[in-house]
This record gives C-alpha cells, sequence and structure tokens, in this order.
C-alpha cells in the first residue's frame, strides 16, 4: 500500500499515470469533492465511484474555491490536510488540488471512463454533464442517499452542550 502522501499529484503527473492505466485497459473513475470534515456519506460516496472502475482519482477543491462555494469560515481544514486525509482512504488511488468552480477542466484534461456524483445530484443536475457527454463520459450517481453534510455535522458541534 502506497503512503497518502504519494497519491496526491499534480494534473501533468496524473495525466501520464492514467494513460498507462488506460494502456493496461484499466476503467478510471473520477470523483471530485471539498471533503473538509471527511464524515460517513464522502466514505460512502468514494466506495461507491470506486466500484465504477478499477482505479479511482478525487479531485478535492483547493481552499479558495471551498470559500467561494461554501461560504465564510470554510474550509475548516487546509487544502493539504483535506488532500491527504482523501488519499489515506484505501479506495483512493490518486488526488488532485484544483482551484475551479468544477471540474469541466479536469474531465478535458484526464478524460476518466466515468464521472462519479454524489446523491444529492441528479444525471440532469451534474454540473459538467454537458463536457462529461461531449468527452464521451459516463456520469454515475453513486453513494447512499444525501441526509447527513458537512455542514449539518458543523451545525450539531455548535450546538452541542460545552462542559
Amino acid at each position: 500500500m502506497r503512503a497518502a502522501a504519494s497519491k496526491i499529484v499534480t494534473r501533468d503527473v496524473l495525466r501520464e499515470k492514467l494513460a498507462e492505466h488506460k494502456r493496461r485497459g484499466q476503467r478510471i473513475v473520477f470523483a471530485n469533492g471539498c471533503f473538509d470534515i471527511l464524515h460517513i456519506g464522502h466514505i460512502r460516496y468514494l466506495e461507491g465511484a470506486r466500484n465504477e472502475g478499477d482505479i479511482l482519482v478525487v479531485g478535492v477543491n483547493m481552499d479558495s474555491s471551498v470559500c467561494a462555494l461554501k461560504g465564510p469560515g470554510r474550509p475548516v481544514l487546509h487544502e493539504g490536510a483535506r488532500a491527504q486525509l482523501v488519499a489515506s482512504l484505501k479506495s483512493v488511488d490518486y488526488v488532485v488540488l484544483f482551484p475551479e468552480p468544477n471540474v469541466e477542466s479536469l474531465l478535458e484534461v484526464l478524460r476518466p471512463d466515468v464521472h462519479a456524483k454524489g446523491t444529492d445530484y441528479t444525471p440532469d443536475t451534474v454540473p459538467e454533464r454537458a463536457a462529461a457527454a461531449e468527452l464521451g463520459i459516463r456520469v454515475a450517481i453513486v453513494g447512499d442517499r444525501k441526509d447527513h453534510s458537512t455542514r449539518e455535522l458543523f451545525e450539531s458541534i455548535r450546538k452541542a452542550p460545552h462542559v
């Protein structure tokens, strides 16, 4: 098993690694998210994504894009820590950080076979659905139903009695 830090790679390195995997006939799955605080929904999402192929690549939003997407006070964890947490999961083969608000450019560069999104999306609401279709990338909705979120976890921590 590789150390988590060695799974975190740049786009250019990742593109080369994925080309080799494709030459071997392996199916590449791409998933993405902020992963500010890992919770069971994230784990089930990534395990579901992994079940769609042979190699799982996870895009982790950089701090600047998390702040733009989630608002003030986010992220709680720095992008390097979030990337390392995701990379430490057995189901994850590679992690790449990205600053954009969506992953259209990563899909274009990496050309995975499958783009996995969580159950908070439908095939019609995936932001990158048109780009994926144009590139011949199948979109898969994976994971369990969305009944937990990082925002709700933070809220329950704030409301917890302080001892």
